[in-house]
């Protein structure tokens, strides 16, 4: 039974049609993705689903029962919450009570004013067995990077207040949740934490990603927006990839014989006497039919990324013991490597660890604490970086192209306009002179890029290229760098993206410490997986195990152990003690003056923060199990 029904909508922009009367449904429980070019209407599509827009016409409909989470692309939060508050955004008594002590708590070692407010939220939590929901809140913000809950919401990045609202909405646990590029801004093991955790949940889930591992593991379904219609395709990735080529090939045929008809039915017309009968007019009708299929467009005209490389000398950069800190955080020690010509080479690591402060000290961007850095007199750089997107929005698109430059050489030896150069980076004559202002996030980002590319530059240095573009320009972008034959050192949690480019990775450890890795991202996965040791429980028999193990198999899914049911068991126990001691001691520390005794309860304080958030995380990856 569909949960939400779609009947004929179609939305326009002027003259621009996004989609017309298109119709779908989801079912409850199925996990589906949005996939399109950009500027196809995707997140005007999810807006409408989401009741944030209206279509010009059609209808939407939700089962009376169901609620709805949207994660935007710019999430807004209210001027003034903290994480903890914007977090826990619901308006139930538990959400409520919880947001209040998470606040509470930390203003008490500092207030006493607050110690008799906090014993009522503490004698409140225990009265509504909140301890657990705020375990859960804690260990999933913790998850997402975020430690400090009473930082403003409005202080944090772009990153991370697109991290907090998806931590928000899963919080929030709606029927249906509608994700608009979750994966950006998340970190690998991130990625592949809330990979695990939606395909853990029994949740109606629609989504638009550029992640084709992502899309490929969480969902069952592909709709498609293309040329304003919708085509639906009950498989994964590399089903739906056979199958639109397949389709395209057919449309391509039928195109090709209206052309031909069009032609020879234009003829007859123009031909024919003022004067007419019955069947003439008759056939002058078929032929505004033939008209309106032959005016059609070719399915997908492509991508052409090709430009006149800068000559590239023996000799391209070189780093000697290069030195980098930040305070107390070390992001680079004594760190060596030299550059070869073509090599391609990854970057991965946490959120923070420091990589686009490495790509901006190869870029002479930032300076280094000690070291050396030699480049080559022939390099000539290339850098899209995650903040150099186009801001001037009241500037035309034809003058971002011309600022660069009037005529661009190709690597034939032809030039191009900046006219040309803009239709084969699939912008259409008439939206040269649109304002920026009017494009889409993939559509600025593809402008971007064509003005990094038009510099001829032999060495690419691409810090999140794969944000917000759409999958066919992805795999263009993917076979023109693997032809590329200057260096290329890219950023990205697109795992795809990665195992297709590069040669090796940079693997930034933290603490200065940086690996290099001679294999892909997946290959590297593979190995950090077959490194770790392996779990085996010492209490359950051999018969035990194998018994265990054959339950597992036959139904598809990891059942939780006797010891991992007693440690889940004892933890449910163990963290609200925790969380009572720590409140106990938070009071404790306004009201004593004995210097010793404050040291002593500081140092137990700390100790308890540590061992809480070992715990919590810990709960939540049995609570998977568990649920499982």
């Amino acid at each position: 039974m569909n949960i939400l029904s779609v009947e004929n909508i179609s939305r326009s922009y002027g003259d621009r049609v996004l989609f017309r009367d298109i119709s779908f449904g989801l079912s409850d429980g199925e996990k589906v993705a949005l996939v399109a070019r950009n500027g196809a209407g995707k997140t005007t599509l999810l807006n409408i689903l989401a009741g944030k827009d209206q279509p010009d016409s059609g209808r939407v409909s939700v089962r009376k029962d169901i609620t709805i989470g949207f994660l935007k692309q710019d999430p807004q939060f209210a001027p003034g919450h903290t994480v903890i508050e914007a977090a826990l955004g619901g308006d139930n008594e538990i959400s409520s009570v919880v947001r209040e002590y998470e606040l509470v708590s930390e203003k008490a070692a500092a207030d006493p004013s607050v110690h008799r407010r906090l014993d009522e939220l503490i004698a409140k939590m225990d009265s509504l067995e909140a301890w657990d929901h705020e375990t859960k809140v804690k260990a999933l913000l913790s998850r997402l990077g975020f430690t400090q809950l009473s930082q403003t919401a409005e202080s944090l990045s772009g990153g991370q207040k697109k991290r907090l609202a998806l931590a928000q909405q899963l919080i929030a646990s709606p029927q249906l949740l509608i994700l608009d590029e979750p994966t950006n801004h998340l970190d690998l093991d991130m990625i592949e934490w809330l990979e695990n955790y939606l395909i853990s949940k029994d949740i109606t889930l629609l989504l638009v990603t550029h992640d084709r591992y992502f899309l490929d593991r969480v969902c069952d379904r592909i709709i498609e927006i293309d040329n304003g219609k919708l085509f639906s395709y009950e498989g994964d990735y590399s089903y739906f990839v056979e199958k639109k080529s397949e389709r395209e090939e057919a449309e391509s045929g039928a195109l090709d014989k209206a052309r031909n008809l069009y032609r020879r039915e234009l003829a007859w017309v123009r031909k024919m006497p003022k004067a007419r009968g019955t069947k003439a007019k008759a056939r002058k009708d078929a032929f505004r039919t033939v008209a309106e299929k032959a005016k059609g467009r070719k399915p997908e005209e492509e991508l052409k990324l090709e430009v006149k490389m800068t000559r590239l000398g023996g000799k391209i950069l070189e780093l000697i013991r290069i030195s980098k800190n930040f305070g107390a955080k070390i992001i680079l020690k004594s760190f060596d490597y030299t550059f070869r010509k073509g090599e391609k080479v990854g970057i991965i690591g946490k959120n923070g660890s420091g990589k686009s402060t490495f790509l901006n000290i190869l870029l002479g961007l930032e300076k280094y604490d000690a070291g050396k850095i030699q480049t080559g007199e022939t390099v000539v750089f290339g850098y899209y970086s995650q903040d150099g997107m186009i801001t001037r929005e009241d500037k035309r698109v034809i003058e971002v192209v011309k600022e660069i430059a009037d005529v661009f050489p190709l690597a034939d030896g032809s030039n191009l306009s900046a006219s040309q150069m803009l239709q084969r980076f699939l912008f259409p004559v008439n939206t040269h002179y649109n304002y920026v202002s009017a494009l889409s996030g993939g559509e600025r980002r593809r402008l971007y890029l064509l003005t990094v590319l038009m510099k001829n530059p032999n060495f690419l240095v691409l810090d999140e290229p794969t944000n917000d573009l759409d999958i066919l320009t992805l795999s263009v972008l993917e076979d023109f760098l693997s032809d590329f034959p200057g260096c290329v050192i890219v950023v990205s949690h697109d795992r795809y993206f990665m195992d297709r480019l590069v040669d090796h990775l940079f693997v930034f450890e933290g603490d200065g410490v940086v690996n290099d890795f001679p294999g892909n991202y997946s290959q590297w996965r593979e190995r950090q997986d077959e490194a770790k040791p392996e779990k085996k429980n010492a209490d359950v028999a051999p018969a035990e195990e194998k018994k265990t193990a054959a339950n597992n198999s036959s139904q598809g899914k990891r059942k939780p152990s006797f010891k991992e049911k007693f440690e889940f068991d004892n933890l449910e126990k163990e963290i609200p003690s925790l969380e009572k001691e720590k409140s106990e001691i938070t009071q404790k520390l306004s009201t004593v003056s004995d210097h010793v005794e404050l040291q002593k309860l500081s140092t137990r304080f700390s100790d308890i923060e540590a061992e809480l958030d070992q715990k919590t995380l810990r709960w939540m990856e049995l609570a998977e199990i568990m649920e499982a």
